[in-house]
């Protein structure tokens, strides 16, 4: 997985940037957040997460580790896709998406484009605890051992499951049970798959 990518803004619109790293030019789907701090930039170093699927392989760039923790967790939620969090990331800045989860304001959720009241209480809910009021880190439950749910989550694509799911499935397993093998989280996850 790419961590994040270092180079010269040749390119941006507020919904993606080209960023040139060592002469490869790097598409990468932004938020108006985002966009918003590299408009006066020439360089910058943008967050990555990469999003591969059987047709296409995606990045998105955020200007913070902030603004990707809350993407990562946004996109943890039943029926919130990369471009649904890449949305709600854009309407709302990352403080201001906290405060709307740790106050469970609905309302303000349900007025970004293509959310609804069932997706906005989703959201709340199983967001609320992973979000500390005032608190500078999220409590992401990230499992200890990286290697294996990459492996695992690789492995589970290659037999035809969308990453998206795969991943929520092992990162399920590996929170319950953090020293299981590749082998057996695989076997694991085709079971809840």
């Amino acid at each position: 997985m790419i961590e994040y990518i270092t180079g010269k803004i040749s390119e941006l619109t507020p919904a993606s940037a080209v960023i040139e790293c060592n002469g490869i030019g790097y598409f990468l789907n932004i938020s108006l957040t985002t966009y918003s701090a590299l408009s006066q930039n020439t360089a910058t170093k943008l967050f990555v997460y990469e999003s591969i699927r059987e047709d296409a392989h995606v990045l998105f760039g955020f200007i913070s580790r902030r603004e990707r923790d809350l993407f990562l967790l946004l996109i943890s939620v039943s029926g919130v896709g990369p471009n649904t969090a890449r949305m709600i990331l854009s309407s709302l800045s990352a403080p201001e998406l906290e405060q709307v989860i740790v106050s469970e304001n609905v309302n303000i959720l349900k007025s970004v484009k293509g959310i609804g009241a069932k997706t906005a209480q989703r959201i709340i809910v199983d967001l609320k605890d992973k979000i500390k009021p005032g608190d500078n880190t999220l409590n992401i439950s990230m499992p200890q051992n990286q290697e294996v749910q990459d492996e695992a989550v690789a492995a589970l694509v290659m037999l035809g499951f969308p990453q998206t799911a795969s991943m929520k499935v092992v990162q399920k397993l590996l929170n319950e049970s953090p020293t299981l093998k590749v082998e057996a989280i695989i076997k694991a996850a085709l079971k809840m798959l």
